[in-house]
């Protein structure tokens, strides 16, 4: 067999199915939605090149995912366009199904000899890949390649923070930061006789699935892809890394990178983040840093989340602690009180906070410490904790173009006390950690943001990530 390059941690036997006399080697594209910097695609082309065969990328496009709308459904369509060119650049063929993603991957492995897969985390992406690897009738082989270290590798179990976590991925980063070394195939899969949608005519696709249109794309403000990714974290290189330390708090200063959108959807890989950034220089050490507990740390901690907590997405996943404290002050009298309609409509008295809900109505984003503050004020708002939790998880998931992701299930629960530590007791919170509007008027130019967030509703502005 050819030798690839992808580290031996990344790659797992799905099942024991030896080898058909297929056409093609197959990487079922789910996940990892890019043609670079992506180990499960490299494996596959390696794989292929060993047996001879061409390799095909076969992607299941349904209109009914897990509470994914017009806005999701766009931002992913613009980066598919873009994956499948520069896929056909190298002679691999996108085929992109109108079905379910284990429907396509078993439809498109009747023909293979060989099945690749990415991996995903949530409960339904690591369902989907039990019931290809049961179905399929040869070997299918998952390769991680949207995590900087394995879970596996990191952790044996769910971790208390993101102190416990951090010294695990740390000692083992270096072994993974490294590029995939692309495969130059020597079998073109262009002429493969399969068929599949035209991702190049969004508009086409988007009435063809019949999405969730209850939510519009914020193509305005964010447009999908990999090379988009790309730009804005040079961007962000240039003119914001050496502020990012003083100014990431600061939600009108734009000292952010913007990625995790991109990371959500697989465009762009967390390994070449961490490479591009680390080819900044030493003077810059500190920043970087900053920057890498994000990407490496507290992202991976909500991977260790996910992976080892099975209800995730329920109230039940809350440390004991956090639960019994909120248990304790159920009954406090909440001053304001506010219906997820309420919430969405931008009907509360804090202009803070309708600023903030008005940053992920129009464009899909929030500042992240923004973020923190508008899931503390739901909590504080809400009719119980139970009831706080699942608005927070609804909105999230509506609205922001990385939503549905493992970071918006350990962010939700981070809110009422995940992977923190009991605080000062007060009202209503008990001793899960408490924002209050002073902090953001102390810390930042909260004044600022609430001006721009009018001016953006009013469409007189845009964020800074739609410069350039």
């Amino acid at each position: 067999m050819e030798r690839s390059d992808v580290e031996a941690e990344r790659i797992t036997f799905l099942n024991r199915q030896k080898r058909s006399k297929g056409a093609y080697v197959l990487y079922w594209m789910q996940q990892s939605q890019r043609s670079e910097f992506n180990h499960a695609l490299e494996y596959a082309a390696h794989r292929a090149n060993s047996l001879r065969q061409p390799l095909v990328v076969v992607f299941g496009l349904t209109g009914d995912y897990p509470e994914a709308n017009l806005r999701h459904y766009t931002f992913m369509l613009e980066g598919l366009e873009e994956t499948g060119a520069s896929l056909q650049a190298r002679g691999i063929k996108l085929v992109v199904m109108h079905a379910s993603p284990p429907d396509a991957a078993l439809a498109a492995a009747s023909e293979a000899s060989f099945l690749v897969c990415d991996r995903g985390y949530m409960r339904h992406q690591a369902l989907w890949r039990a019931a290809v690897a049961a179905a399929a009738p040869c070997p299918v082989v998952q390769v991680e390649a949207d995590a900087i270290v394995p879970v596996e590798t990191a952790s044996s179990k769910a971790e208390y923070a993101a102190r416990t976590l951090r010294p695990r991925v740390h000692t083992h980063a270096r072994s993974f930061l490294t590029e995939p070394a692309p495969a130059e195939l020597r079998k073109s899969s262009l002429d493969a006789d399969l068929n599949g949608m035209d991702v190049t005519d969004t508009a086409r696709v988007l009435r063809k699935l019949r999405a969730d249109r209850s939510v519009p794309s914020v193509t305005r403000y964010y447009r999908g892809g990999t090379s988009r990714a790309k730009e804005l974290f040079e961007t962000f290189l240039r003119d914001d890394i050496g502020r990012y330390t003083e100014d990431r708090n600061q939600p009108h200063a734009g000292a952010v990178s913007h990625m995790s959108m991109y990371l959500h959807f697989g465009q762009i890989s967390p390994v070449y983040l961490a490479l591009r950034l680390g080819e900044v220089g030493r003077e810059r050490d500190t920043q970087k840093a900053a920057f890498l507990e994000q990407l490496l740390v507290r992202r991976e901690l909500a991977l260790n989340f996910v992976h080892h907590t099975r209800n995730y997405d329920s109230y039940e996943c809350l440390p004991r602690w956090a639960r019994e404290t909120l248990a304790r002050h159920r009954k406090d009298r909440r001053e304001f009180r506010y219906g997820r309609q309420e919430l969405e409509n931008l009907r509360t008295h804090d202009e803070y906070w309708n600023a903030a809900m008005t940053e992920m109505k129009f464009t899909g984003y929030m500042h992240n410490h923004m973020r923190m503050y508008w899931g503390k004020k739901i909590l504080e708002w809400s009719e119980t904790p139970e009831e706080a939790f699942q608005t927070i998880l609804a909105l999230n998931n509506k609205y922001f173009l990385d939503g549905r992701d493992p970071n918006s299930y350990a962010g939700a629960g981070w809110v009422l006390g995940l992977h923190d530590r009991p605080w000062k007791e007060r009202p209503i919170f008990g001793t899960v950690r408490y924002m209050a509007a002073s902090g953001l008027e102390r810390k930042c130019d909260i004044k600022g943001y609430v001006e721009e967030m009018k001016r953006l509703r009013a469409g007189a502005t845009q964020p800074r990530a739609t410069a350039g």
